[in-house]
């Protein structure tokens, strides 16, 4: 999904470290050259908006308040709010430590056009990979594999959507995107194992839909 292409040393304070840089794939330069040349301000502001649904910080306050909100209540929703709380923690740590290590320009530093046609600026040159909005859109997926069938598709459809902002803004490469949804869902798998979620939502009837 990504290449290496090449090592090189990064300052981080005054801690010397070695840092991974990444180059989009074919398929990447293609899409954002493609929304690039063929995007208008007004899409633009709107998947702008609709990527803060995605961010970290919204996030972290709507985690702790269904937390807090928890407390009190039978033994399921009190380890659901602790799964939130947990998966979300660690969804926002995991991508700044990733991008600690790996290096990729975002493609909306390396468009005209782009910026031409609305394309804003998203957060610090190089942190393109993985996309953190999508990381946490991936535990989102991942964790509402136990809600019933129809809550869990509209809140699969809704992930899927908000972390594609990313791409639409070219705030990431396509690739970042797909690589943070995925490492999102593994996170939020492995979480499973210290919060004990599931919680015992039921879904005895649409096990085959999961």
């Amino acid at each position: 999904m990504f290449q290496i292409a090449r090592f090189s040393p990064r300052r981080l304070g005054h801690r010397p470290s070695v840092s991974v840089t990444v180059r989009p794939t074919k398929p990447d330069v293609i899409i954002a050259r493609s929304i690039a040349g063929n995007t208008a301000p007004a899409p633009e502001q709107v998947a702008r908006a609709l990527t803060w649904g995605a961010d970290e910080k919204v996030l972290l306050v709507l985690a702790a308040v269904g937390w807090l909100a928890s407390r009190g209540r039978e033994a399921p929703l009190r380890r659901a709010g602790n799964h939130a709380l947990l998966v979300t923690v660690g969804a926002t740590l995991l991508p700044h430590g990733l991008k600690l290590v790996f290096d990729q320009t975002r493609p909306d530093r390396r468009t005209v056009i782009g910026h031409v046609h609305g394309i804003p600026l998203s957060g610090k040159r190089k942190d393109a990979f993985p996309s953190g909005h999508a990381l946490h859109m991936g535990a989102l997926a991942s964790a509402a594999s136990e809600l019933p069938a129809g809550l869990r598709r509209a809140i699969r459809a809704i992930a899927v959507g908000l972390s594609l902002t990313r791409i639409v803004i070219l705030a990431h490469w396509a690739s970042d995107v797909v690589a943070g949804f995925a490492l999102g869902a593994v996170l939020e798998r492995g979480l499973r194992l210290w919060t004990g979620y599931p919680n015992g939502i039921s879904t005895e009837d649409d096990h085959a839909d999961s």
